[in-house]
C-alpha cells in the first residue's frame, strides 16, 4: 500500500461474516497511528482478528467536541481511522461532527467504503430501490412510534429503519394496524450464521417471528414499501386524455411500452391502462 496521507480515514468494517473486510481496508487500519471507534473492547476484538494492534480512541455522542478539540491536529498530522462497531460508521453512529471539523479545517478525508446493513437490507428486500429513505431507529416510545407509522402512510420512497430486538413485537403490530396492507420485508441478523429474511405484511411477519422466539433475537433491518401514488380513470375528460396519449404511443411503441410510458407519466394503474390500450388495439386491427 502507497504512503498514507495525514488525515481521517472513514473504513467500513463487516456487519457480521469477517469475510467482508476488504484488503483495503486492513490495509488501512494497519497503516494509521490510531483509530476513532464506538467501544474499543467490541473493536479490539475485531483489531485482534485481524493482527492490527493499535491505540483505540472511543467515540460517542457526548463527548464528540472534547475529542474534536483534543484530537484535531492528530488526525491533521497523522494518517486516523474512523470505524464504527459494524458497517459504515456515520450511520446512526456518532462522526458527522468529527467529519464537518476536518472539512472546515481542510483536512484530508477519505472513505475505505465496504458492508452497510442498510444497502444489504434494500438489497434483499424485494421491494423498489430506486428511491428511498433511511430514518435510523425506530422510536422508543409507543406515542412517537405511534406518530412515526402515520407518517409513513403518505410517504412514497421506500423507508428502511433499525429496530431492535425488544421493540420489534410492538413495531409490527402497530403497523399492521395502521398500514395493515403494506409490503414489508424484515432482515434479521444480516451475514450472521442466524441470518433469516422474512416478507409479507407486517401481520404474516408478526405471525412468522411469533411462532418461534428465537426468530424475534438479534438485529433486525426493516424496509418498507411506499405509498403507490396511482390515479383511477374516473371521469370522461380523463379517459379521453388518456386515450388521445395511448393511440399515439401505439403507432411507435409495443403495447407493453405504451403501458409503461402512460403509467410514468399519468400515475393511473397499470391495469387500467392495460385494459384501455388493448381496448384501442383491437378496435384499430378490425
Amino acid at each position: 500500500m502507497k504512503r498514507m496521507l495525514c488525515g481521517l480515514y472513514i473504513v467500513a468494517t463487516p456487519i457480521g461474516n469477517m469475510g467482508d473486510i476488504s484488503n483495503r481496508a486492513k490495509q488501512t487500519l494497519d497503516g494509521v497511528k490510531f483509530i476513532i471507534c464506538e467501544n474499543p473492547n467490541h473493536s479490539r476484538k475485531l483489531m485482534y482478528k485481524l493482527g492490527i494492534k493499535k491505540k483505540l480512541l472511543a467515540l460517542h455522542d457526548y463527548n464528540e467536541e472534547n475529542i474534536i478539540l483534543n484530537y484535531i491536529d492528530k488526525i491533521r498530522t497523522n494518517p486516523v481511522a474512523l470505524i464504527c462497531d459494524a458497517g459504515s460508521p456515520l450511520i446512526s453512529d456518532p462522526g458527522y461532527k468529527l467529519v464537518r471539523q476536518c472539512i472546515n479545517e481542510n483536512i484530508f478525508i477519505s472513505t475505505v467504503p465496504g458492508p452497510s446493513s442498510v444497502i444489504s437490507a434494500l438489497q434483499l428486500s424485494g421491494l423498489p430501490v430506486n428511491e428511498f429513505c433511511f430514518v435510523g431507529f425506530a422510536p422508543k416510545s409507543r406515542g412517537k412510534l405511534l406518530s412515526f407509522v402515520n407518517s409513513l402512510i403518505s410517504e412514497q420512497k421506500t423507508t428502511v429503519l433499525f429496530v431492535s430486538s425488544h421493540k420489534i413485537i410492538l413495531f409490527l403490530k402497530t403497523l399492521s394496524e395502521i398500514l395493515p396492507k403494506r409490503k414489508i420485508s424484515v432482515c434479521k441478523e444480516i451475514t450472521k450464521l442466524n441470518e433469516r429474511i422474512f416478507y409479507g405484511t407486517a401481520l404474516k411477519v408478526l405471525e412468522e417471528l411469533s411462532s418461534n422466539s428465537k426468530y424475534s433475537l438479534g438485529e433486525f433491518v426493516i424496509v418498507i414499501d411506499g405509498k403507490k401514488n396511482t390515479k383511477q380513470l374516473e371521469n370522461n375528460q380523463t379517459i379521453l386524455e388518456i386515450k388521445k396519449i395511448i393511440m399515439k404511443l401505439l403507432n411507435k411503441f409495443s403495447l407493453t411500452e405504451t403501458v409503461e410510458i402512460v403509467h410514468k407519466i399519468s400515475y393511473i394503474e397499470k391495469k387500467q391502462i392495460y385494459k384501455k390500450a388493448l381496448e384501442i388495439k383491437n378496435e384499430n386491427s378490425k
